[in-house]
């Protein structure tokens, strides 16, 4: 499966571009077929470069190999799309959402979820996947599909997506997280309706994506919380998981990567998350632990670790270089299967990220 997916993606055929070296490496690291190096980046919040902004520029016009294409003075045009606004709003699905923080990402408002009365069910209507995404922006398949075209001229990897909360999260979205929490327990058959109409949207959309050329599709969906799940791995199964079957099946069928991103506790719904067709995962190391996903991933997915985001606001650069290191120690094969990812929100010192920076390159880019 590794390597036939290798070749659908880096092979030659008829008319198209040969890859670029950042492509080409990122797939052999994805199909663990030997990368030149470790693949890795750094993001800053909005909330990071309003605060810090000049002082957090320093350090990324020092590191261009791992924020290209940014130019002096970039930060100044920052524009916040309405989910970093401060303030109150609300989605496609009639979920309300409230911001206390420009720069930070909104939450649902759980006392004003749309379906925290099942008698709404009956007269919930999805937004149509064909004009407008999750959260109420206009969505123009056309212009998608000029945009994959444009990613293979380039080189690049042409990539469509679900939005971040498509599944699991989309539930508690719509019937607030304590309800979803008691539905579960009792085993509510309300549920299961809700389910399939959550899941036969989000198919719908892999769906088009792959019909508008899209050659490895994106999505996120936080399934953990801290120190475990939120619901037992078989309720897990029974709920979440035949969801996911449903949404990846095309892209199992057709030999397609899925690249997941997951915040929290994960580790026992690895096997089930590699079944439903994700080629790439992204766990938190420290809802996840290292042990456990030498345990639970290595060798078996690939991983995107998600460095420790709750260490960089208060750690010495020297801890930060140590942990990185640790990581990169354990997980690290010459076969592939590791990325490494770090992400930094305001209250990383910018004397912190430049050690996530520096050290990245040397073990990444220097071994």
């Amino acid at each position: 499966m590794r390597s036939e997916l290798c070749r659908k993606l880096l092979g030659p055929a008829p008319g198209s571009v040969e890859k670029t070296e950042h492509v080409r490496n990122y797939v052999k690291a994805m199909c663990f077929a030997g990368p030149d190096w470790v693949p890795c980046s750094v993001s800053l919040l909005p909330a990071a470069w309003l605060r810090h902004g000049e002082a957090l520029e320093e350090v990324v016009l020092d590191h261009p190999r791992l924020f290209p294409g940014y130019q002096a003075g970039g930060f100044r045009n920052l524009q916040l799309s309405r989910q970093y606004q401060e303030g109150t709003w609300t989605d496609a699905w009639g979920t309300a959402w409230r911001n206390m923080e420009a720069g930070m990402d909104s939450i649902p408002v759980e006392s004003e979820a749309p379906l925290r009365d099942w008698e709404a069910l009956d007269g919930l209507v999805p937004p149509d996947p064909r004009t407008v995404d999750d959260m109420g922006n206009a969505m123009n398949w056309d212009a998608n599909r000029e945009a994959l075209v444009r990613a293979r001229e380039n080189g690049g990897l042409a990539t469509g997506g679900l939005p971040h909360g498509f599944m699991y999260m989309r539930l508690f979205y719509l019937r607030g997280f304590a309800n979803l929490m008691m539905d579960i327990a009792s085993r509510d058959p309300r549920l299961d309706r809700l389910v399939d109409l959550v899941a036969e949207r989000n198919a719908w959309i892999v769906g088009a994506w792959l019909d508008a050329g899209a050659e490895m599709i994106s999505a996120g969906d936080d399934l953990g919380m801290q120190t475990s799940l939120p619901m037992s791995p078989d309720d897990w199964r029974r709920y979440v998981k035949p969801g996911y079957w449903r949404i990846f099946a095309r892209c199992c069928d057709e030999s397609v990567p899925v690249y997941l991103h997951s915040d929290g506790h994960m580790l026992e719904i690895i096997p089930d998350l590699i079944e439903c067709g994700i080629t790439v995962i992204n766990p938190q190391i420290r809802a996840n632990g290292l042990d456990g996903l030498v345990r639970w991933a290595k060798g078996k997915v690939c991983i995107n670790l998600d460095l420790d985001r709750q260490l960089f606001p208060f750690a010495e650069p020297h801890e930060i270089r140590a942990h990185i290191r640790e990581a990169f120690d354990a997980l690290y094969s010459p076969e592939g299967g590791l990325m490494l990812a770090a992400e930094c929100a305001q209250d990383v010192p910018p004397g912190n990220v430049r050690a996530i920076c520096e050290t990245l390159e040397e073990l990444c880019w220097g071994r």
